[in-house]
């Protein structure tokens, strides 16, 4: 009998079996494309369960790894879909947190294939606090150098991402680019920031 969780699981990484670069591969549009018809396609797979997990009614699903890193993805990456440019796209974060930080004290990390893990250790590299910043570095760190030799490149990616997110945390302790949504005035070194390149991820 298939768990509630793997329409979700196959949606965000594809079918079984393939290697860290091909799901990236295939997969990459969706995670980091911003296209509306992924937004929509998302809110009409997946709407009610995020609805279900921000209300804090999938705790059956957080007794295992998979569960756990479906209800992880519909706490920090799919609100970021569908509720794009507003305040509940980070309704999520506060959630995702002690729960990313329950499953890796559990070491369910460890049991993911390793493109997987990527989108546990997001939730702490999503975080407007310097200590989990430096975690997801850290972790970041540590899955580039187990990576296979072919795929050091694709992770090697993912901890430049987690290193530039921390430098951002490090300067201002938050994300600029979230002031506007959030109705947080920006200083004034914040503005002249939003206006260099790749300041926005």
């Amino acid at each position: 009998m298939q768990q509630p969780w793997q329409p979700l699981l196959d949606w965000w990484f594809g079918a079984p079996g393939m290697s860290a670069a091909e799901v990236a591969a295939s997969r990459r549009t969706l995670w980091f494309g911003k296209q509306d018809h992924q937004d929509d396609q998302a809110r009409a797979l997946f709407g009610g369960l995020v609805e279900q997990a921000l209300a804090e009614q999938l705790q059956d699903w957080q007794a295992e790894p998979d569960g756990w890193l479906a209800t992880l993805l519909l706490l920090d990456q799919l609100p970021r879909m569908i509720y794009r440019d507003s305040p509940r796209a980070f309704a999520g974060d506060s959630l995702a947190r002690p729960l990313a930080l329950h499953g890796l004290a559990l070491g369910w990390d460890q049991q993911l294939p390793a493109i997987q893990r990527v989108f546990a250790y997001l939730v702490l590299e999503h975080a407007e606090d310097l200590t989990l910043q430096h975690q997801a570095v850290q972790l970041f760190h540590t899955l580039q150098e187990q990576a296979a030799p072919s795929e050091r490149g694709l992770f090697a990616g993912y901890l430049d991402y987690a290193e530039r997110h921390q430098q951002v945390i490090a300067r201002f302790a938050r994300f600029p680019h979230r002031n506007q949504i959030l109705g947080r005035s920006s200083s004034a070194e914040e503005s002249a920031f939003l206006l260099e390149p790749g300041s926005r991820f």
